[in-house]
């Protein structure tokens, strides 16, 4: 049986678009500009400093939604008012209840960690899996949405599993994520987010480059591809402190770099 090619599009922060067969997802829709404001919660907002590699309205058709978590990077008001409310869209229990009764998004799933929701398309596909992720350190979790990762597993309807990404979400590495490489072993492609995000106080509320270093050892998928790392101002981590830090370990050769608007296939 010949094996879909997937493809991953960078368009910026953490938006990615994943095609394989026919189905695609979109991740984490951030759609302002530069020199826009995302809202963080708590009164906190934050300058983007990019331009995403493509408006919401250039988006091909959609397969579904894959949202981290509900933030003014990962889904704003351009995303809001310019997606379909009624695609699809897998994400948490508490992102699921705003999308839905504040917005009108009409598909939305909410999903608890290891829980799952199957998305077909022309006989391919995907059955998305919610990963754990933990967005802040302690009691500071009480200041942050609930965020989730994510493993996506395309293959045929009714058929075996022909690929499988992981998609970290806006987490730390935690002791939770040690379940995912032992439940699934076998990760052909990760997204990692990344930025060392650093709010008012010096609270740190995603891996910086030495942090996405150990969860790519950990993970040890056969490629990774490093997001959110230089869109905004609360990012302090640069895509270089991971790089280096990759470099060091040997770990370049998993690694994979992709700019904005370029699309790679894996």
């Amino acid at each position: 049986m010949d094996v879909h090619p997937l493809s991953l599009t960078f368009v910026g922060t953490a938006t990615v678009l994943l095609r394989w067969g026919g189905l695609t997802l979109l991740t984490d829709p951030n759609f302002l500009h530069r020199g826009q404001f995302a809202y963080l919660g708590k009164g906190l907002v934050s300058r983007r400093l990019t331009e995403p590699a493509m408006r919401v309205d250039e988006l091909p058709p959609l397969s579904g939604v894959v949202l981290s978590h509900l933030h003014g990077d990962h889904f704003d008001r351009v995303a809001r008012r310019g997606l379909d409310h009624a695609v699809p869209v897998l994400t948490t229990p508490h992102a699921r209840r705003r999308l839905v009764r504040r917005h009108g998004f009409e598909d939305v799933t909410g999903l608890r960690t290891w829980e799952s929701r199957v998305l077909v398309a022309r006989g391919d596909q995907v059955r998305v899996t919610a990963a754990p992720g933990r967005h802040a350190p302690g009691a500071a979790q009480a200041l942050l949405p609930p965020v989730m990762g994510s493993v996506l597993e395309f293959g045929p309807v009714g058929g075996a599993v022909q690929r499988r990404v992981y998609v970290s979400g806006d987490t730390l590495n935690v002791p939770e994520l040690r379940e995912v490489p032992a439940r699934y072993p076998d990760v052909d492609l990760a997204v990692l987010h990344l930025g060392g995000t650093t709010l008012p106080g010096g609270l740190v509320v995603t891996m910086d480059g030495v942090q996405g270093a150990d969860l790519l050892e950990l993970v040890r998928p056969a490629t990774a591809v490093p997001v959110h790392h230089d869109d905004y101002g609360v990012f302090r981590s640069p895509l270089s402190a991971f790089t280096d830090e990759v470099d060091r370990r040997g770990l370049s050769g998993r690694v994979r770099c992709v700019a904005r608007g370029e699309t790679v296939r894996f």
